[in-house]
């Protein structure tokens, strides 16, 4: 995809007031042949229980190896701001951004964390990963997930 394909830069910006992975968006890597780390980090997430309807607060962080594609960052903040509304456990939050990464983009490796804020003194910390299946990247998924602490 080049880059005139994408259509949320230079644009006024339209947020969706619910969970929203239709405006994700994908640009090619312009380097598949290197394995190398990007790296995101979302301070400022934020989804409701859906029990209560209170907001949950977390830092997101998404790390992952490219292939072909990569997520551009525009699309992935009014994506991760379309939890504002949403109501989901910290746990499946977490799932739900990697899924839909895994969808958009094919990584070889993908990582998401939430280091959601405590409430009634506990914090939740889900983690997932995904490593492509037959592949190194499974072995190392399978490696830094049982080496969590």
């Amino acid at each position: 995809m080049k880059e005139k394909q994408l259509t949320l830069l230079g644009r006024t910006t339209e947020y969706k007031h619910d969970y929203a992975p239709e405006v994700l968006e994908a640009f090619d890597n312009k380097h598949p042949e290197h394995d190398y780390w990007v790296r995101f980090n979302c301070p400022e997430f934020t989804s409701l229980c859906p029990i209560t309807g209170q907001p949950d607060f977390a830092e997101i962080r998404i790390c992952y190896i490219p292939d072909i594609k990569m997520v551009e960052s525009k699309s992935l903040k009014l994506y991760l701001f379309s939890f504002r509304n949403h109501g989901a456990f910290h746990e499946d939050c977490v799932n739900l951004i990697m899924k839909d990464l895994i969808r958009l983009m094919n990584p070889k490796y993908i990582e998401v964390t939430g280091l959601f804020t405590p409430r009634g003194g506990i914090s939740i910390y889900p983690y997932a990963n995904y490593g492509r299946p037959a592949t190194k990247y499974e072995l190392m998924a399978e490696r830094r997930l049982m080496s969590r602490d």
